[in-house]
């Protein structure tokens, strides 16, 4: 069952659901942190009029004239050098944002809480598959066993028939009848134990020319099953996570329409060059500042409120689903535990059956071969004897499946 467990598909995507849900939970809480950015650029500017001149760029005659009378220069041969460097850094610190950070980081933690209990209900649920492929499998080998010790011991009711000499032609053709059903049921279990050893093979991981070897064998005895209170599955957990998460949500829609305030500086270095190489012999222009920022929604035509509203709504919705899932799962887990007890409780008496039919079977089959009953009543009893083993098999079987849903369910 480990193997089974260990090669589920369905696990190692839970798996990568919370490392998809941490990832983002880190990507939220980055908004809170420093925000440092740089940029650099550099640029050659062309002379439109002459673009293969190495003098740099000439002022338009009318740009020219404009700042000549404001300076009251002549720049008529004034030139800008064509070789521009520019550089800079900015920051950028959240100071208070009235919620949007803070209820959007709490909205994907619970989203977070949710793929890590997703992750447990999934491996739950893998658990109680991996165990219903083991007993199953194991179910269709006894099955196999006792389909062969059925029509073993017909045959061997034959021999005995056929070996006094006086064996009736009715009784004859009655247990070669017999023996034929009973080598077609016979094909029939082995048909369903390679099916089962074939999906058993596949969940596990193990190769189809692998022989399988089903070491745990059912149980004689079990325990009783105390009843107890459902108190947590992780299924509540999700979808209470779930409400948490769309009403963090819904608080920092709100708070969208809130002011935001935060610190901010920059720093920016220029220099110009009329080439490359003599771009960086003088010092160049350099600014910079540092202050606070306050950014204020005006208008939005009510999308923050109409989000708010969504998401206020599917936490609602998630708690109504809470309610119906404790309702429904606290009754599914108690009536596993009464069928565990109940199917635990008719268990003896079961047994005690079938080791009389057993019995049974022993007399009438010795009566059979001295001919002092006939071959009807002797599959009649055969039958009797086969049904009450498969039925407990069949009880056994249901007790485990009960055990491990009580496991999922409420462990």
């Amino acid at each position: 069952m480990e193997k089974v467990v260990a090669e589920s598909h369905d696990l190692k995507k839970a798996e990568a659901n919370v490392k998809k849900a941490q990832a983002q939970l880190d990507a939220v809480n980055a908004n809170r942190w420093v925000n440092i950015s740089a940029n650099a650029s550099y640029m050659n500017m062309v002379d439109v009029e002459h673009p293969t001149s190495d003098q740099g760029v000439r002022l338009p005659p009318e740009l020219g004239g404009f700042i000549g009378q404001a300076l009251h220069t002549d720049m008529s041969n004034f030139q800008i050098p064509d070789n521009l460097f520019m550089a800079g850094v900015s920051v950028s610190q959240p100071i208070y944002t009235f919620g949007k950070i803070g209820n959007a980081v709490d909205s994907v933690h619970s989203a977070f809480k949710m793929s890590e209990t997703s992750k447990e209900m999934t491996r739950r649920e893998v658990a109680y598959s991996a165990a219903d492929l083991y007993w199953t499998a194991k179910m269709t080998d006894e099955i196999v066993k006792l389909a062969k010790k059925d029509l073993d011991n017909a045959k061997t009711s034959k021999s005995k028939l056929t070996a006094t000499g006086r064996a009736s032609r009715g009784n004859l053709v009655k247990i070669e009848t017999d023996i034929a059903s009973k080598e077609i049921n016979l094909s029939d279990a082995e048909f369903n134990r390679d099916t089962a050893h074939r999906m058993l093979k596949i969940f596990a991981g193990i190769d189809m020319d692998e022989e399988l070897h089903l070491t745990d064998e059912f149980p004689s005895e079990f325990a009783a099953m105390e009843t107890k209170e459902l108190t947590s599955t992780p299924q509540w957990e999700v979808l209470n996570e779930q409400v948490k998460m769309y009403e963090s949500k819904a608080s920092s829609q709100r708070a969208n329409g809130y002011p935001t305030l935060a610190a901010v500086g920059a720093y920016d270095y220029m220099t110009m060059g009329n080439d490359i190489g003599h771009m960086f012999d003088k010092s160049g222009s350099q600014s910079a500042y540092w202050g606070l920022a306050l950014q204020v929604p005006i208008f939005t035509g009510g999308l923050n409120r109409a989000n708010a509203t969504v998401d206020a709504m599917n936490a609602e919705a998630a708690r109504q689903d809470l309610d119906k899932a404790k309702k429904l799962t606290t009754e599914q887990y108690n009536t596993a535990i009464r069928q565990y007890n109940h199917l635990r409780d008719n268990l003896v008496n079961m047994q005690n059956a079938r080791d009389l039919a057993a019995k049974a079977y022993q007399f009438s089959q010795s009566r059979f071969g001295s001919g002092q009953t006939s071959a009807v009543e002797l599959a009649e009893v055969a039958s009797g004897l086969y049904q009450l083993d498969i039925g407990l098999l069949n009880a056994k079987y249901k007790i485990l499946m009960s055990a491990e849903s009580i496991k999922k369910l409420g462990e």
